[in-house]
This record gives structure tokens, C-alpha cells and sequence, in this order.
């Protein structure tokens, strides 16, 4: 039973990655059936919701990821890349240092996040606001997202 439940995590993986994000999002909540709710259960459909533009959501998954294992690198990833979605700077860069110290600086993707939120952190105490330049986001596999900043 616990093999099905991780097949439809990879099954959600393998979606997300073809751009399928609703059809990922029903493998994962197959995969709640079979396993319950754990870390990477929630952080995987958290990434979905994110994914779909439900950035609250997505939030408030990550973030009970984290009560479930505040080790989980992937939630403290992605609830950073929530934060700066939603213009919290200096929020998402703690989380980003956060996730960077856990993961002892191995993730490039974790790196390049946590210098995006330093300069937007930065840019924004030091400048008038700009809506022209925009986030965006990369995804990087494993339900992990990266920023990317629209010029």
C-alpha cells in the first residue's frame, strides 16, 4: 500500500513537470488516501497550488509541511518562494536562510532564492516601487521552486 501511495507522488511529479498541475494535484490527494498527510505529501501539494496561482493556499500548506517536519527543505523552499510572491522580503529571505543552513548550502536553486529576496529586500527599502519587473517562478523538480525576475 505504501508503494501505491509513493507511486502517486512520482505519478504528481512526473505532472507537474509536463506542466499538468491540476491532474498532479488529484495524484497527490490519492496519495493523502494511501499515506496521510506528511511533509512531502503536503509540500507536494502545496507546489501544485502554487503552481496554479493559489499562492494563500499554497502558504498554509507549506507552512503545516513544516508543523509535520521543520526539516523538510523542499516546504521551507517553496513557503519562501510563497513570501516573495506575495512582496514579504524579509520574511522569505530568513526562510531562504533557513532552508540554505539545513540543506548546509548544497541547493543552487535555495542559493539563487536567497539572493533574490537580499536584493529585492534591499531594492525595496532603497527605491520607489517598480511593478515592472515581476517574479516568477521555475520549476526545479522534486516539487521545488525557483524565482525568476521578469524584466
Amino acid at each position: 500500500m505504501l508503494q501505491d501511495a509513493v507511486d502517486q507522488v512520482l505519478v504528481g511529479d512526473r505532472l507537474m513537470d509536463a506542466g499538468q498541475h491540476e491532474l498532479a494535484l488529484r495524484s497527490y490527494y490519492r496519495a493523502v488516501a494511501d499515506r496521510g498527510l506528511d511533509a512531502e505529501v503536503l509540500t507536494s501539494i502545496g507546489a501544485a497550488n502554487l503552481a496554479l496561482g493559489r499562492i494563500g493556499q499554497a502558504e498554509t500548506l507549506f507552512r503545516q509541511a513544516l508543523d509535520d517536519d521543520d526539516r523538510f527543505v523542499p516546504a521551507w523552499n517553496n513557503l519562501g518562494v510563497t513570501l516573495m510572491e506575495q512582496g514579504e522580503y524579509g520574511e522569505a529571505r530568513r526562510v531562504f536562510e533557513h532552508a540554505f543552513a539545513l540543506d548546509s548550502g548544497r541547493s543552487d536553486a535555495i542559493r539563487d532564492n536567497l539572493r533574490l529576496a537580499i536584493a529585492r529586500m534591499e531594492n525595496n527599502v532603497y527605491s520607489v516601487p517598480n511593478n515592472q519587473n515581476g517574479l516568477g517562478l521555475i520549476r526545479r523538480g522534486g516539487g521545488v521552486f525557483e524565482l525568476r525576475v521578469d524584466p
